[in-house]
């Protein structure tokens, strides 16, 4: 019968520690967060798609019958824009909370 290969030592001091002080990645130790340019997308993506939304309602509900791009259109065009409206706001509410829970 063949022998097993004699193992590796084994390195304890990545094993005494507990598992979320582990580094699962390749980041840097210094890695800054993207938190700041994140509200700053997030604030214009607000501001222009709640002009988006209200604007493609009104479009919609100003048009005229037999008009080109029909009000149906127009109020499927408001609606995406009130969803990625919705997102934006989604998304600063968890910037505000993540930014809380960084102690700055």
């Amino acid at each position: 019968m063949s022998q097993m290969p004699p193992r590796e030592p084994r390195d304890d001091s990545q094993s005494r520690s507990p598992a979320r002080h582990r580094r699962a990645g390749t980041e840097p130790l210094t890695a800054r967060s993207d938190l700041g340019l994140r509200m700053v997308l997030s604030t214009a993506a607000l501001v222009v798609f709640a002009l988006a939304t209200a604007g493609f309602a009104w479009w919609a509900t100003s048009s005229s019958r037999d008009s080109s791009p029909s009000s149906t259109v127009l109020g499927v065009l408001a609606a995406v824009c009130g969803v990625l409206l919705l997102v934006a706001v989604l998304d600063l509410a968890v910037i505000r909370r993540r930014r809380s829970g960084q102690g700055g």
